[in-house]
C-alpha cells in the first residue's frame, strides 16, 4: 500500500513560500485554511479571532451566507463578459450603490488602487474640460501620511519612504500638505487645483481621526475654490465607522467617493468611483476601461453587499459595539496603552514601546488566539468584522490586556 501523503504543517507551508514568493509582505506566522464569521482556523486546526478583517475587506465576516449565496448563484449563470458587452447585473449594482452613497454615477473597477488611479484620471480630465486648467498643468492636493495604494503614481505622493524608496522617477502634479490642517490646505489650492484627495480617517497611519469640522472645512474650501473633493473611503467606508461613510459624521457629501475592500464582501476584488454625474461625464468610450471592472460576479456580490448595508444593521452594530471597544481600550490606558483613536469598530492603539513593538504585540496576541496587524512602530490596528459579538470583542480585549501585562 502507498503511505498516505503527510499533511503539510504551517511551518512547512511558510518555508515553501520563501523561494517562490516575492517578499512584499511580512505576515504573521499563521497559515489560515478555513474561516467562518469572525473566526479563522489554521492548518493544524487552531482557531483565531480575526481582529483585522482583511483591512476592512471582510466587514461582513468570513463567508457571510448572503454573500456566498449571491456568488454561488452567479457562478452558475455568468462570470465575465468584459465591458465589450452589457450584462444583466450591472445596472442594478450601479443604481443601488449610487443611491446608498447619495451620488449619481458609478465607475466600477477592481482594486482600491485602481479606484484611486481612476479618480485621479477623472479629476484631471474634469480640470481640463470643465474647469479650464491649461493642458498638463493640473494639480491634486493630498495629505501627508496618506495611504491610497502602491502604484507608481500613488507612491509618488506618499510620505512613507518604505513605499517610495527605489521606485522613482515619480509622477508630478501633487502637492502634499499636513493632514487636519485647513490653513495649509487653503494655501496649497490655486487655479491649477483639480481636486483635494484625502482619507476621512487615515487608516494605515494608525486610524488618525481629524478634528471635528475638518471634513466640513474641506468641503466648503473645495466648493469655494472650484475644485473637487475626493474622499478615499476604501477602508473607512461601508459601515466601518458606524455610518455608511465616514464623511457622514460631518454631514458631508464629496464630489467623488473611492470605494473598495468591503464592496467585494471578502469574496472578489470590487472597487468603484462614485461621483456626481457632471464629473464622471468627462469619461467617454476609450478614455478609460478595465476588462474585469464591473464583471457579473463582482456586480452580483457588490449588489448583495449594498443590500446588507441598506438595512442599516451593520452601521448600527459598528456604532454600538464601537462604544464597547472604546470603553475596553480606555481601561487599558496607562496599563501598556499610551493612547488610542477609535471610531466605530476601528481603532489605532499606541502601545508603550517599553512593552513591545507593534509586531511583537501582534505575535503575542497570535499566541493568545487573536489576529491583529501592526503599523508604524508600536501601533496596532483593530478592525474586526462588523458581525463580531460583544462577547468576542471582550475576548479580544482580554487577550490584549494579558499581553500588555506581560
Amino acid at each position: 500500500m502507498t503511505a498516505p501523503a503527510r499533511t503539510r504543517t504551517s511551518a512547512d507551508l511558510i518555508r515553501a513560500e520563501e523561494p517562490v514568493l516575492a517578499h512584499n509582505y511580512h505576515p504573521l506566522p499563521v497559515v489560515v485554511a478555513r474561516a467562518e464569521g469572525t473566526w479563522v482556523e489554521d492548518v493544524e486546526g487552531r482557531r483565531y479571532l480575526d481582529m483585522l478583517a482583511g483591512y476592512s475587506a471582510l466587514n461582513f465576516g468570513h463567508r457571510h451566507p448572503a454573500l456566498i449565496e449571491a456568488a454561488h448563484q452567479q457562478l452558475d449563470r455568468l462570470t465575465l463578459t468584459s465591458r465589450a458587452f452589457h450584462h444583466d447585473r450591472l445596472a442594478e449594482f450601479a443604481q443601488r450603490l449610487a443611491a446608498l452613497t447619495g451620488l449619481d454615477m458609478v465607475l466600477p473597477m477592481n482594486t482600491g488602487a485602481e479606484a484611486v488611479e481612476s479618480g485621479i484620471k477623472v479629476a484631471r480630465k474634469w480640470a481640463y474640460e470643465v474647469k479650464g486648467v491649461p493642458a498638463d498643468r493640473a494639480t491634486i492636493v493630498v495629505a501627508a501620511e496618506n495611504f491610497h495604494g502602491r502604484t507608481t503614481t500613488i507612491v509618488s505622493f506618499s510620505t512613507d519612504e518604505t513605499a517610495r524608496a527605489g521606485f522613482g522617477p515619480f509622477t508630478p502634479g501633487f502637492r502634499i500638505v499636513p493632514y487636519n490642517d485647513l490653513a495649509a490646505l487653503e494655501a496649497a489650492v490655486d487655479e491649477t487645483t483639480a481636486a483635494v484627495l484625502i482619507e476621512p480617517i487615515q487608516g494605515e497611519a494608525g486610524v488618525v481621526i481629524p478634528d471635528d469640522g475638518y471634513l466640513a472645512g474641506v468641503r466648503e474650501l473645495t466648493r469655494r475654490r472650484g475644485c473637487l473633493f475626493i474622499a478615499d473611503e476604501i477602508q473607512s467606508g461601508l459601515g466601518r465607522t458606524g455610518r455608511t461613510l465616514a464623511v457622514e459624521h460631518e454631514g458631508v457629501v464629496p464630489d467623488m467617493l473611492l470605494l473598495g475592500k468591503a464592496l467585494g464582501g471578502g469574496i472578489v476584488p470590487v472597487s468603484a468611483v462614485v461621483a456626481r454625474r457632471d464629473v464622471l461625464a468627462v469619461l467617454r468610450p476609450g478614455s478609460h476601461g478595465s476588462t474585469f471592472g464591473g464583471n457579473p460576479l463582482a456586480a452580483a456580490v457588490g449588489t448583495a453587499v449594498v443590500s446588507l448595508l441598506e438595512t442599516g444593521e451593520f452601521q448600527a452594530r459598528a456604532a454600538t459595539l464601537g462604544g464597547v471597544l472604546r470603553d475596553g481600550l480606555t481601561g487599558l490606558v496607562g496599563r501598556g496603552v499610551v493612547a488610542f483613536r477609535a471610531r466605530g469598530l476601528w481603532a489605532g492603539v499606541d502601545v508603550d514601546p517599553a512593552v513591545g513593538t507593534g509586531r511583537e504585540i501582534g505575535e503575542r496576541l497570535l499566541a493568545e488566539g487573536v489576529l491583529v496587524k501592526d503599523t508604524h512602530g508600536s501601533t496596532i490596528r483593530l478592525a474586526p468584522p462588523l458581525t463580531i459579538t460583544e462577547e468576542e470583542l471582550g475576548t479580544a480585549l482580554g487577550a490584549l490586556g494579558r499581553v500588555l501585562e506581560g
